[in-house]
């Protein structure tokens, strides 16, 4: 008995005195104080009867009131049409409320909150410092030992700690702690990440590490490591503090030693005397790392742990172990450099998006699983938009190798700015300053903004003024003022900017991939990271409702689906999706290509890599909200054109005529570890049957770092192509995993003739189109700029731009379209199922016909996919028996310029012969006064978004002038 109880004893305190903590995880008593009245009547003198378990969140215990329609929730809402829609009404009641706009919790509670905890401290304790922990409170938190209060903290981003030393004696004590997450004075903005319901959730509670420290009266108060590549050394920073009143003499002893690479490294440990007088003293100290030191990047994180203790009389007081890794990361023109070498930063914005807790992983294994799926999907950065993450985050990013750039808590837009003067104004520079000291030396952080997208008349002067701090205290990262959209007003002292200028699909004309973003960096002489790339929408992934078993639900998604059955297209939701991804994955393909082919580009922030479940619930991620693939695109595939290293062809167009030549130039963007010495580049063209039509080797040679390095030229006559059909022209570096590929398409310069005596061809519904299909004959309508029903919904060839509830309906309202391939309307034009470049002359700004009043069961033979908060059943060409006859309908135009529009021309050619075959026979029957709706002049649009006002972000203000 006594042997177990000395063995727990030197678990609990260890062989030192810095050893000596207490976790204070558990049971707590709990009180809600929704009134705001404990302090007033000291609610840290009584006891509570309701329990919790920390640490958790109110959510994660099933603390707090039902969500309801009244819930005031922290975040926007640009579309309150949920509220009065008399189409939405049964989702607004208590049995079967379903909000739109971000996932659901079962309970919701904004206010103070009381946690209370009976603790026991050891006799051994006595004469010692003492400090609670409690890493990540959400918000404010208020402690109070028995009925003394200790003080007051409030950060959103490192740990809160509170000196207990000389409060708590040896003995039982009380410990109570009023935890507020409502905004306050400090006002962050109410769609600041840090807090807001659009990602993960305004909680209350504590979560990560609570607990009691004691170590001696002279302790590390600071430990910052300073990386010297140059001179072999790091240069520690310390700060003492001395609390015994009395001048103290010790040593210092340091020692590292690498931890997590192949080859051991150890430097000598060194023994430095110092001596204190007064409270505090600041030390540096180089430590010489030796000639064999190992660096740390995004191929090698190689990491060392620096011991540090304070020695007095043979003793120690207080003992530190930090991470760090030795590299240099650095700005040399427009490029970031680590180590000397260039690098480009292939990035995702990380919006704390954990549904499953509502809160950022305090595990290190979870970050690791996130950022190492990240990585295997090419990407090497992470920005955390308007929230930094826990110290978790920061030592798997670490491990794995990623480029970090947390922030500050802020969004100061919604109901905030920054510049005024308001308190969030010193709040960024002491959270931004609480950040560096507890995150500073992990060798992943390396750039660091206020926030993003600030309001404010006067934030250049703010943003001027904390990047000039910033620069000057601490160079071992790089800053820069805010990360913002092109409305923004530049900061010149920035030293990388993150605007949203390079960015955008080129498809307001036929496709190519000849374009690059150089025209919106070519006037910068900093590092420029595309801001926000992306955000491209998918349709929701129906079956992932079941992932959500946490404390978040999909209701959000449970509301998209019913309202896809009540339109009559339930069974259509996983096509849709899947459709809708494919055009989603071109989209980023396009994009993110373009980005690599631009000059002087410093790199891109996606997003992002994976969904945004807030802001109206904004699909953009070719990952769903937990990381885990949707199935549409592959992390292969992905990786083809998203990586260290991507084969790039710059190809004119992607649809030809048979009389002519297929040609591309093909360069290298690499950003690997080494030049690729003597590397063989190949190519080849396949045809639809995966046969190899033509192929061909370039010159061997050294691909440097860096991108827009030529390999060579391929020209391909496609004269022997007879038939219409898609073929893929694929380039790979020999050896290696890197490859990359298009699709493009050939088609006849000449098509046979075809008979079409028994089609009556029409561009509206005349009289005589009447009389035919009456006598059962065959009618061709093309009414393109004509359709009245459904003129309401923009249909571009990209797809949805975030979500159309965050932006009023911004167009495009459309995701692409559907289509069954197989269809006999097909035969003589191939297609997938989904959007493909070579419907761009088809579908780009065509008119859609609104199909809401057809019969039920009513599909027409190219679909587009409307915004999922509308689910309007929609119709590009369609086909159906009226009358005794039977009709084709195709709202866009396939008949003009032939010679220049030979895809158009080609579909139409396909129609004609499948209306002239025996195959055509439409499956459904409509009336003819719905073909004549679709033309009806007095048609209206029935939507409403309620909302008057625009967004903030599409309205900012000019600065004022002084």
């Amino acid at each position: 008995m006594i042997k177990n109880y000395l063995f727990i004893l030197c678990l609990l305190f260890g062989n030192t005195i810095n050893a000596q903590k207490i976790s204070l995880a558990g049971n707590w008593q709990f009180k809600i104080d929704s009134a705001d009245v404990g302090v007033k009547n000291k609610w840290f003198n009584s006891k509570f009867s309701e329990t919790i378990k920390l640490p958790g969140s109110m959510l994660e215990n099933g603390k707090g009131s039902p969500v309801t329609i009244h819930t005031q929730w922290t975040g926007s809402i640009y579309d309150s049409s949920w509220y009065f829609n008399p189409h939405l009404a049964k989702y607004r009641t208590p049995e079967n409320l379903k909000f739109p706009f971000w996932l659901t919790p079962a309970k919701y509670y904004v206010g103070a909150a009381w946690y209370q905890k009976a603790i026991d401290v050891p006799k051994n304790w006595s004469n010692k410092r003492i400090v609670l922990t409690l890493e990540r409170p959400h918000t404010e938190t208020r402690v109070w030992i028995d009925n003394e209060e200790i003080g007051l903290e409030n950060s959103m981003c490192v740990a809160q700690t509170f000196d207990l030393t000389d409060k708590l004696s040896t003995g039982k004590h009380t410990i109570s702690i009023r935890v507020d997450n409502r905004i306050k004075a400090i006002n962050v903005g109410k769609d600041s990440h840090s807090l807001t319901d659009h990602t993960q959730g305004n909680w209350n509670g504590i979560v990560g590490k609570i607990e009691l420290e004691a170590e001696g009266k002279i302790w590390f108060d600071d430990i910052q490591i300073y990386p010297d590549l140059a001179n072999h050394l790091a240069k520690v920073k310390i700060v003492l503090k001395n609390s015994l009143q009395k001048p103290v003499e010790g040593q210092i002893k340091l020692s590292a030693k690498s931890f997590n690479s192949i080859k051991a490294h150890s430097p000598k440990l060194i023994l430095s005397d110092f001596q204190i007088d007064g409270q505090e003293k600041s030390i540096t100290i180089d430590y010489p790392m030796g000639d064999d030191f190992q660096t740390w990047d995004e191929f090698s994180p190689a990491l060392y742990h620096l011991s540090a203790e304070i020695i007095v009389k043979k003793q120690v007081q207080s003992a530190r172990k930090v991470q760090f890794g030795m590299r240099d990361f650095a700005i040399k023109g427009t490029r970031f450099e680590i180590n000397g070498r260039p690098i480009f930063l292939r990035g995702t914005v990380e919006n704390c998006q954990f549904p499953l807790t509502g809160y950022a992983p305090m595990d290190v294994a979870s970050w690791e699983k996130v950022f190492r799926k990240a990585k295997a999907y090419g990407l090497n950065h992470f920005r955390f938009h308007s929230y930094c993450p826990p110290e978790a985050a920061f030592i798997a990013a670490d491990l794995v190798g990623i480029y970090l750039q947390p922030e500050g808590p802020s969004w100061a837009n919604h109901g905030s700015s920054l510049g005024d003067g308001h308190p969030i104004d010193q709040f960024i520079m002491d959270e931004t300053n609480r950040m560096a000291k507890a995150y500073g030396n992990y060798a992943s952080f390396c750039m660091l903004a206020y926030g993003n997208e600030p309001r404010g008349g006067k934030q250049v002067d703010y943003l001027t003024k904390f990047i000039n701090y910033w620069k000057t205290k601490d160079p071992r990262r790089k800053y820069t003022g805010a990360s913002v959209a092109m409305s923004w007003p530049l900061v010149p002292s920035n030293e990388y900017m993150i605007k949203s200028g390079p960015r955008g699909l080129p498809w307001n004309k036929l496709p190519s991939s000849t374009e690059d973003f150089a025209d919106k960096v070519k006037d910068f002489k900093v590092p420029y990271l595309t801001h926000e790339l992306g955000q491209w929408c998918v349709f929701p992934n129906f079956k992932e409702i079941s992932k959500y078993t946490g404390v978040y639900k999909a209701k959000n998604y449970e509301l998209f689906q019913e309202d896809l059955k009540d339109k009559d297209m339930g069974e259509l939701g996983e096509k849709f999706f899947l459709a809708t991804g494919k055009l989603q994955a071109l989209s980023y393909k396009t994009e993110i290509e373009m980005a690599f082919r631009t000059p002087i580009s410093a790199g891109i922030q996606m997003l992002g890599l994976n969904d945004y479940s807030g802001q109206g619930t904004a699909l953009v991620g070719i990952l769903d909200s937990f990381w885990e693939e949707k199935g549409y695109i592959s992390q292969a595939e992905f990786a083809q054109f998203c990586n260290t290293t991507v084969p790039l062809a710059r190809i004119p167009k992607f649809v030809y005529k048979n009389s002519e030549s297929f040609e591309a130039n093909v360069e290298m963007y690499h950003f690997g570890k080494d030049v690729l010495n003597n590397a063989l580049a190949s190519w080849q063209i396949l045809d639809e049957n995966k046969q190899v039509l033509a192929k061909g080797k370039f010159d061997k040679t050294n691909i440097p770092i860096g991108n827009n390095f030529n390999i060579g030229k391929v020209s391909f006559a496609l004269n022997a192509i007879q038939k219409a059909q898609k073929l893929v022209f694929e380039v790979r570096i020999d050896d290696t995993a890197f490859m990359n590929n298009w699709e493009f398409w050939v088609y006849p310069e000449k098509l046979p003739t075809i008979n079409t005596d028994e089609i009556y061809f029409c561009k509206e519904l005349d009289a005589k189109a009447e009389e035919v299909l009456q006598n059962g004959g065959k009618v061709f309508l093309e009414a393109a700029g004509k359709i009245e029903k459904g003129k309401e919904v923009v249909n571009y060839f990209q797809p949805v731009f975030w979500n159309t509830s965050w932006f009023k309906m911004r167009p495009p309202h459309t995701l692409g379209f559907l289509c069954e391939p197989t269809h006999p309307a097909f035969q003589n034009f191939p297609t997938e199922y989904h959007s493909n470049l070579q419907w761009w002359e088809i579908t780009n700004r065509s008119q859609v016909m609104l199909l809401d009043s057809f019969p039920a069961g009513f599909r027409p033979i190219v679909q587009p996919i409307d915004t999922w908060f509308l689910n309007r059943k929609l119709g590009l060409i369609l086909e159906a028996k009226v009358g005794k006859g039977k009709l084709i309908i195709s709202s866009a135009d396939l008949s003009s310029e032939p010679d220049k529009r030979f895809v158009a021309r080609q579909l139409l050619y396909s129609l004609k012969t499948y209306m002239n075959s025996p195959q055509f026979n439409p499956p459904s029957s409509v009336d003819i006064k719905e073909i004549k709706a679709l033309f009806d002049k007095n048609y209206k649009s029935q939507f409403k978004t309620y909302t008057k006002d625009a967004p903030d972000e599409l309205k900012v203000k000019k600065p004022t002038a002084n």
